[in-house]
């Protein structure tokens, strides 16, 4: 062997067959950079097109990452696809208390309904109306009648109408009053020391037309069962319950009208959450129809409704504070059990009514 050929050249590589890298998903060669190519499938012959290019002009297989990619192609009906944002239904409003008056109107029926039949039998040997406005049976009868009637009513009507539960409409949260039972009968307690103030500085006139009710000791324990159970409950409900709400959320939505402002959010239980100034004004136009409710009782005197309007702020208060009627009822309950405690006591259990 000579010199010349003592080196022997290496035999071939044989070449690669395009073909057999159709598909492969790699190349061979690791490390190295080789030019794109791309595979175009020819229409007629049905063979790979080793040329470089596609005659279609098809996409290349490794495309420049660096190019930005097209944006997708906007929907034809992208503003049917996505649903329109509703504001919240804040509830109760001013169309639920109107619905309410008109449930009242109903209770108001029934209980002249119920007056009427017991004149007809001569119950508590009553036969006139006249003597039936005198007669405690029938003025608390009738007004327990007007209040159960229409909460019947709304009981039924409302939670259609809210498609959730009427206690849950009002905000009643019983755990929330029964949490702070002993600050909630602190508050009564606070009402009844305004009453007590307001006897000194504004005394009441002698006689006023609900002593009147007080002539026998079977009338005053009446008074009392109907003043701590059915009188808050239902007064709550109509005032703190209905009226409070639904005069502050329409005072948010004219100044949300006005100067284009977005409706406040929900809180976590569906209950609407208003302004500061819009509490404010919804508790002062809520206590004086409170206390105008009762100022016949008491002879139309200033003292007396003053106080009431001054509790009406404190009841007020402890719903808005505490989001619950039910604490307010258990204050308003507590005021009443003072009051008549107090008389109670002065009285000797209401044996010498003389005393009062």
């Amino acid at each position: 062997m000579s010199q010349n050929n003592s080196f022997e050249q290496a035999p071939a590589q044989p070449e690669e067959d395009p073909g057999s890298l159709d598909g492969a998903g790699f190349s061979p060669y690791i490390g190295m950079i080789e030019p794109a190519r791309t595979f175009a499938l020819d229409e007629n012959a049905g063979r790979t097109d080793s040329a470089g290019e596609s005659e279609s002009q098809s996409a290349p297989l490794f495309p420049d990452r660096f190019t930005s990619a097209e944006p997708p192609e906007r929907l034809l009906f992208q503003s049917f696809a996505q649903p329109e944002a509703v504001t919240p239904a804040r509830i109760p409003h001013l169309g639920h208390l109107a619905l309410l008056m008109a449930f009242a109107s109903i209770g108001l029926l029934g209980s002249m309904l119920v007056v009427l039949a017991g004149l007809r039998f001569h119950l508590f040997g009553v036969a006139t109306m006249d003597q039936a406005k005198d007669d405690i049976h029938y003025s608390l009868g009738s007004t327990a009648a007007l209040y159960l009637i229409t909460f019947a009513v709304s009981l039924f009507v409302f939670p259609v109408v809210w498609r959730k539960g009427f206690f849950a409409g009002i905000h009643w949260n019983g755990s929330a009053a029964l949490r702070l039972r002993w600050r909630l009968f602190g508050g009564g307690c606070l009402c009844f020391l305004l009453a007590m103030l307001d006897e000194v500085l504004i005394p009441s006139p002698g006689k006023a037309p609900i002593d009147e009710m007080f002539r026998s000791p079977g009338a005053a324990w009446m008074m009392l069962v109907f003043g701590i159970t059915l009188a808050p409950f239902f007064e709550e409900i109509a005032f703190r319950g209905f009226l409070l709400p639904a005069l502050a959320t329409a005072w948010d939505w004219a100044i949300e009208q006005n100067i284009g402002r977005p409706a406040r959010p929900l809180d976590a239980e569906g209950h609407p959450q208003w302004s500061v100034f819009a509490m404010v004004v919804a508790s002062i136009f809520t206590s004086v129809p409170f206390a105008a409710m009762h100022a016949d009782q008491q002879g139309y005197a200033l003292g007396p409704f003053l106080l009431l309007v001054a509790i009406s702020l404190v009841l007020c208060a402890v719903r808005l504070r505490t989001r619950s009627v039910a604490a307010s009822v258990l204050v308003h309950a507590s005021y009443n059990f003072l009051l008549f405690s107090l008389m109670l006591l002065g009285t000797g259990g209401f044996r010498h009514l003389d005393k009062m």
